[in-house]
């Protein structure tokens, strides 16, 4: 079988739970603003240091400073899967369970990688990883980043004429 079979049996088995539809479903629907990650390499170490100033995200030789641990996270899972462009949701409260959806759904689909062709080479499951990679890329492309700035509605409730 080919990888392009291996990753179709991964998308079909992750379905709703796949990184680009949780994006597109839970993350785009509501009111965000657009995060880019300046001159991404691929397969760039991705790490979450804690430091005296805050939390940070380490990507390669960059560090990003992040306002709190639950973003930090939710960027890491874009930072690894090589996206340019995502977009983040502007209610804080709500990016921590996102957070952990998104890392849910990665850390599922590299199990699945792992587990689907474990009697695979190591050559072929890097090539599945690949495509899969790809595959979220340009998914979460085509859906976009969002507004560079979050839309703010000027009337309000108050008063009325």
């Amino acid at each position: 079988m080919s990888v392009d079979v291996y990753a179709n049996q991964i998308l079909e088995q992750l379905a709703q739970s796949w990184l680009p539809a949780i994006y597109r479903t839970r993350v785009l629907t509501q009111r965000t603003r657009s995060f880019n990650f300046d001159e991404l390499k691929p397969r760039t170490k991705v790490n979450i240091q804690h430091t005296l100033l805050g939390v940070e995200l380490k990507i390669g030789k960059r560090r990003i400073l992040c306002p709190d641990l639950a973003t930090a996270r939710y960027l890491s899972v874009f930072a690894r899967a090589g996206c340019k462009a995502v977009a983040v949701p502007y209610d804080i409260t709500r990016i921590s369970h996102l957070a952990d959806e998104l890392e849910s759904s990665w850390y599922r689909m590299l199990l699945l990688v792992e587990e689907g062709a474990r009697d695979k080479s190591e050559k072929f499951r890097v090539r599945l990883r690949g495509l899969l990679f790809a595959k979220i890329q340009s998914e979460i492309g085509a859906a976009g980043p969002g507004a560079k700035m979050p839309e703010f509605k000027t009337s309000t409730k108050q008063r009325r004429n």
